[in-house]
């Protein structure tokens, strides 16, 4: 296989969908649908079960991507210490972070970049999500670990890093609060307090305006920071979704982090700009998936 069709059918395998695939690998649609062709014509067989409305993985497909996702990682891992060897990496890299625990794995990835690189220096920032997109957006960060989805053009969403299971965060005084668990449909029992500022497909993954079974949410306050969420909820404002983790940070007596009982999880992913990409940056990833736990079947 050629590089391209590698990377070709790993992006339509992750995207499902082949005008995002084309508009990533900056090539027509057509080009991705003709090198997909001629991929399924050297296999024999098809890879992809596409029609009007969905792009789905065959079987096939599943195997060859679960198969050549990791050795192509690997290769890619390998060409950045190579190319990071030979680089001359100075100054200084900023990287944000939205999560305390996101916080944690960039210490400790700083840490071992800077015993290989000890020229360049390493600056933390934790901010709100909104804030962190505008950060790398403005240049004053090169890299966040931030929650998907980010449809901001020119931002490069890359591995999930950490996945955390889902919470309701409601007053510690609202019935739920005794609660073991809640469910999707307990979104409707008061208004969801929200962050300020964050995008509709942000804010449509994170406080929807129906349940499941169709029952209206409706909308409370807004806060910019997340304290000010949690002092919103605290006073019995309403309730916001959160992590269960973030009730280990971020514990108060007048708020209780309840988990779904669907086991949802909250994604915190790597994100950098588009356009130039250093070798400090390309080197830090490397060092960040190093100390990151792959899933099953993942390098």
């Amino acid at each position: 296989m050629e590089r391209y069709e590698i990377e070709t059918f790993l992006a339509l395998a992750e995207e499902l969908h082949f005008a995002r695939t084309a508009e990533r690998l900056r090539v027509s649609p057509g080009r991705v649908s003709q090198t997909v062709k001629a991929l399924e014509r050297r296999i024999g067989g098809a890879l992809f079960e596409r029609n009007s409305r969905r792009v789905a993985l065959t079987p096939v497909g599943r195997q060859l991507r679960d198969e050549l996702l990791p050795a192509y990682r690997q290769i890619q891992r390998a060409i950045g210490r190579a190319s990071a060897a030979c680089a001359d990496i100075s100054g200084v890299l900023r990287v944000g972070f939205t999560a305390p625990w996101s916080g944690d794995l960039i210490v400790r990835a700083a840490e071992r970049f800077q015993s290989r690189h000890p020229r360049c220096a390493v600056e933390l920032l934790e901010v709100t999500f909104n804030a962190a997109i505008e950060a790398l957006r403005d240049e004053e960060v090169d890299l966040v670990i931030a929650e998907p989805p980010v449809v901001e053009p020119g931002i490069i969403v890359g591995p999930v890093l950490i996945s955390e299971r889902r919470a309701l965060v409601v007053p510690a005084t609202h019935f739920l609060a005794a609660q073991e668990t809640v469910s999707r449909e307990d979104l409707a029992l008061l208004p969801l307090v929200t962050a300020a500022g964050v995008s509709e497909a942000w804010r449509d993954a994170f406080y929807p305006r129906r349940t499941p079974q169709g029952r209206p949410i409706s909308y409370g306050p807004a806060a910019a920071g997340w304290q000010e969420v949690l002092s919103l909820v605290g006073a019995g404002k309403g309730a916001t979704v959160a992590t269960v983790r973030a009730g280990d940070y971020h514990g108060r007596p007048d708020v209780t982090y309840i988990p779904f009982d669907d086991k949802s999880v909250v994604d915190y992913a790597l994100m950098w700009r588009d356009a130039g990409q250093s070798a400090g940056i390309r080197a830090f990833i490397d060092t960040v998936l190093e100390l990151t736990p792959r899933p099953a079947g993942q390098a």
